[in-house]
């Protein structure tokens, strides 16, 4: 008598006498295994997207502050070259860039 245990964990709740019958005659063995269907979506649907509007949403404040970053710059290099150069003349027009400090 050969003494086969059904292969892997497919199915551990068939009796070994009704395996080894089924082997022995060739009977086929039919396994009915009970689900249930998904209600819903699954949370990835749900996830993917807002991960991806998150990313955006730091990137596009990334490039705000990186604006507003150049913008202080050079709004301090102009006040630093203002300050410095005095007054600028070009074609008979002449602009003051700064206040005077003392008067």
């Amino acid at each position: 008598m050969n003494r086969h245990d059904p292969p892997g964990t497919i199915a551990p709740h068939i009796p070994a006498d009704t395996y080894r019958r089924a082997e022995a005659t060739g009977q086929p063995v039919v396994i009915v295994v009970h689900t249930t269907d998904q209600t819903g979506r699954p949370l990835r649907h749900y996830l993917i997207p807002i991960a991806v509007a998150g990313a955006a949403t730091m990137g596009v404040f990334g490039l705000v502050a990186a604006f507003f970053a150049l913008l202080d710059f050079a709004a301090h290099t102009a006040t630093a070259i203002g300050g410095a150069a005095g007054t600028l003349g070009i074609g008979g027009i002449t602009l003051k860039l700064a206040r005077p400090t003392g008067k």
